[in-house]
């Protein structure tokens, strides 16, 4: 019979269903999905052999699960995939505020009823995406939030005494029985608060008021933290931690090529965008190692983390850069620039902890050095390695740009100049077009300008060039040159 088809009590009996736990409908459809093949967590990169195969061994388990990790993990994103785990409908007593299992009910309200109607109890079916419930844990959160209180105007409408357990208001707990629940950032709540789950965890009872009551409630629990030495806010208490079956560390992208991945697929960038806006491999690259660098950088705060959120947001950033210099220059179409990588300082500025050092040198001014450490890392990984001790007489593969700059005394590349303008400076730049051919022959001719850009920016970052900042862009010279012109 059709779902939409049975409507009461009887007739789901008549159909044959059998009432299930959450836990095994989770565990029962994961082995489904893990016996034919097909993804678990779809969109979720770089926890192929690391996080999922702990998390799918947790459901296995059928255990309450604590995310461990920093920002931008995608502890919050695992915990909604769950949902895909679940069957598409499930029945519940009708009216009944806590899902109650038509066959195993566990309110005074479904009780009643079900004495009452017998097979003629009215039933309804929740989808699978009205079975996720999120909290995010703050210190304002109260018991009488999650777990329920006493309700007085229930008392007077129904002409209750406080004495009946017909009088409480059902917390977000309760009502997200036989559902997912999610309690974000759990050190953030107020010790007594952990301690008021300790029953619902373990003895499957709940306390209101003076009222305990038994009711085993069936709920899929999913708890995410930050590290407990991240500040001073907090921590997990204990007894809650031992309740908690699996907890599950995860961690940042290993490698570029997953964090372009992630960074692509998570951008908000709208068709309009791409059309505009050609984006070099390289300049992704150099985005993504603008995170890496982060990571490692002694201006920032390592225990805070650098989240993913900050690729995501630079590359907007830098889309609408490009996109906006684009509009003021009428054109159709545009290559994204080294240049405009100044765009996604704010960015980066919004997006990471400054430990002392760093907010003496200053936000913009760290921003800055992640940006040329980010094209310093990638390099010599795509030309010829510039040696920190060379013969004074030593010719290298980059000796006649630098004397170029020498005897041109420079130039100035303007933010907003047009790509003809742009074009033709580098053009200029004869000794450029010299090292493109020879150790990056099979460049797309679309991204041979950003090239010509990186290597300026790279030298500059190997101190054999100068570049200086001004309001309208960047001015690139010889690194002694002017220098020994004022003497």
């Amino acid at each position: 019979m059709e779902i939409k088809n049975i409507n009461t009590l009887g007739q789901l009996k008549a159909a044959g269903y059998k009432s299930i736990s959450i836990k095994d409908e989770l565990r029962n459809n994961l082995r489904e999905k893990i016996k034919s093949g097909k993804p678990v967590f779809e969109g979720v990169h770089g926890f192929e052999n690391t996080v999922i195969p702990e998390l799918e061994r947790a459901i296995l388990s059928r255990h309450n699960i604590n995310l461990l990790g920093l920002r931008g993990q995608a502890k919050t994103r695992l915990a909604r995939k769950m949902v895909e785990l679940l069957d598409e409908y499930i029945p519940f007593v009708a009216g009944s505020e806590i899902n109650d299992d038509p066959l195993n009910p566990i309110s005074r309200f479904a009780k009643d009823l079900i004495d009452e109607k017998g097979d003629e109890t009215p039933i309804s079916w929740l989808h699978k995406n009205e079975r996720f419930f999120e909290k995010l844990a703050t210190p304002d959160v109260t018991v009488a939030d999650l777990i329920g209180d006493v309700d007085p105007i229930k008392a007077a409408n129904l002409k209750l005494s406080y004495a009946d357990d017909r009088v409480i208001h059902f917390g977000m707990i309760p009502r997200a029985n036989r559902c997912i629940f999610v309690i974000n950032e759990l050190p953030d709540l107020q010790a007594r608060i952990q301690v008021a789950l300790f029953n619902i965890l373990q003895e499957g009872d709940i306390q209101i008021r003076g009222f305990k009551l038994r009711m085993p409630l069936d709920m899929q629990f999913i708890f995410t933290a930050n590290p407990e030495d991240y500040t001073n806010r907090g921590s997990i208490v204990t007894p809650l931690k031992d309740r908690i079956g699996s907890q599950i560390l995860t961690h940042y992208p290993e490698t570029v090529a997953i964090a372009r991945t992630i960074t692509e697929q998570e951008a908000k960038l709208d068709e309009t965008q791409h059309k505009l806006v050609h984006v070099p491999s390289l300049a992704k690259d150099i985005l993504e190692q603008i995170s890496f660098e982060a990571r490692d950088s002694e201006y920032i705060d390592n225990k805070s983390g650098v989240s993913a959120r900050m690729s995501i947001t630079a590359f907007e950033n830098l889309m609408s850069t490009a996109e906006r210099r684009a509009l003021k220059s009428g054109v159709d179409k545009t290559t994204l620039r080294l240049s405009d990588f100044i765009g996604i300082i704010p960015a980066i500025t919004g997006k990471v902890e400054l430990v002392y050092e760093g907010e003496q040198e200053g936000a913009a001014a760290v921003a800055q050095n992640l940006i040329g450490s980010a094209i310093k890392t990638l390099f010599p990984t795509l030309l010829p390695k510039i040696e920190k001790l060379e013969k004074p007489d030593a010719k290298t593969p980059y000796s006649d740009l630098i004397e170029w700059f020498f005897a041109e005394s420079g130039f100035e590349l303007l933010d907003d100049a047009s790509d003809e303008d742009y074009k033709k400076i580098l053009d200029e730049v004869t000794p450029l077009d010299i090292v493109l051919k020879k150790y990056q022959p099979q460049l797309d001719k679309n991204d041979q300008y950003f090239f010509k850009e990186f290597i300026l920016w790279g030298l500059v970052e190997y101190k054999k060039l100068s570049k200086d900042r001004f309001a309208q862009g960047h001015q690139f010279k010889d690194m002694y040159g002017s220098y020994i012109s004022k003497l």
